[in-house]
């Protein structure tokens, strides 16, 4: 190994150990700061489900047993409920009635094509 090639390989690895310990304090104050902020988050979780509990007691009787697929998941949204006046309600209820009408009544009728569809595989549409 030359000697230019020697030295400039010290000299990387010297600057690289100085760095290591402001790496490794940097990194230290990261996860410290990511425990605090974890465990405020759990408190005030905590605090909320608890208030929660005193409002609702009937919520311990639900069972703890997951299902098969849902170990390694992650826990499902729970859905917000609208805070909708019963007119309004109505009225979505409606729209959304009309909606599912209107595709019921467009899969009930395909759309008409020139060429006819009543053939099998293998057989070749015959033209006139």
């Amino acid at each position: 190994m030359k000697l230019k090639t020697l030295k400039k390989k010290i000299r990387r690895l010297e600057t690289r150990l100085q760095e290591g310990p402001k790496k490794l304090a940097k990194l230290k104050g990261k996860l410290a700061a990511l425990v605090k902020a974890n465990a405020a988050k759990a408190k005030k979780k905590s605090t909320r489900a608890a208030g929660a509990r005193e409002k609702e007691p009937s919520s311990t009787a639900k069972s703890q047993v997951k299902p098969p697929g849902a170990q390694g998941s992650a826990p499902k949204k729970v859905k917000r409920k609208l805070n909708l006046s019963p007119e309004r309600r109505e009225q979505l209820a409606a729209a959304m009635r009309a909606r599912w009408a209107a595709k019921r009544a467009a899969e009930a009728t395909p759309p008409d094509g020139s060429a006819s569809h009543d053939f099998t595989i293998g057989q070749v549409p015959q033209s006139r």
